[in-house]
């Protein structure tokens, strides 16, 4: 004899919260374009987003996602699909670049402008993506966990395969100049 349970109010609603937290959530983007920022708030807890950004204030030569800054600043890039490069809009002549070969893990810097495979970058509109051009396998995505930066978060921004990245860490919109 099988037995049916009708679920309680409060098992209904905690099953509601868990699908509500597991459904993707867009961020209340109020960086000024161009930005270019992950398509998915994940945890940024002011539902701010998270955008490429410089480690610390102002210039730096490593980059990391941050909550997108509402008044932009160090927190503005964009894509320039002629050269595949992702360009510092705050500072001339500055770009994302692998720290070392294609590789799950690799870190990106943020250095001189140049045409080396290090800088040249796809982007699959389609699928938010952005992959190096020396492997197709990899992704532009942020790292599983976020942390504290002052009165914001911070998550690493690292290259992971494509096919064992959940979506949400590794898709990008690019918001350009209207």
């Amino acid at each position: 004899m099988s037995v049916f349970r009708v679920p309680t109010l409060a098992t209904s609603l905690v099953l509601c919260l868990i699908a509500a937290t597991a459904m993707s959530a867009p961020p209340n983007l109020q960086t000024p374009s161009p930005v270019i920022y992950l398509a998915d708030n994940l945890d940024e807890k002011d539902s701010l987003g998270f955008c490429i950004d410089t480690v610390g204030r102002g210039l730096s030569d490593r980059l990391h996602a941050h909550s997108c800054k509402p008044r932009g600043g160090d927190v503005q890039f964009l894509f320039d699909a002629e050269n595949g490069r992702i360009a510092s809009a705050t500072f001339e002549n500055k770009c994302a670049a692998l720290m070392s070969a294609p590789a799950a893990g690799v870190k990106l810097a943020l250095l001189d402008c140049a045409e080396g495979p290090e800088q040249r970058f796809d982007y699959r509109a389609d699928s938010g993506e952005f992959r190096p051009a020396d492997d197709a396998d990899l992704c532009l995505a942020v790292g599983p966990a976020s942390r504290s930066a002052g009165p914001f978060m911070a998550r690493d921004l690292i290259l992971a395969d494509c096919a064992d990245t959940e979506p949400a860490r590794k898709q990008w919109v690019v918001k350009t100049v209207s």
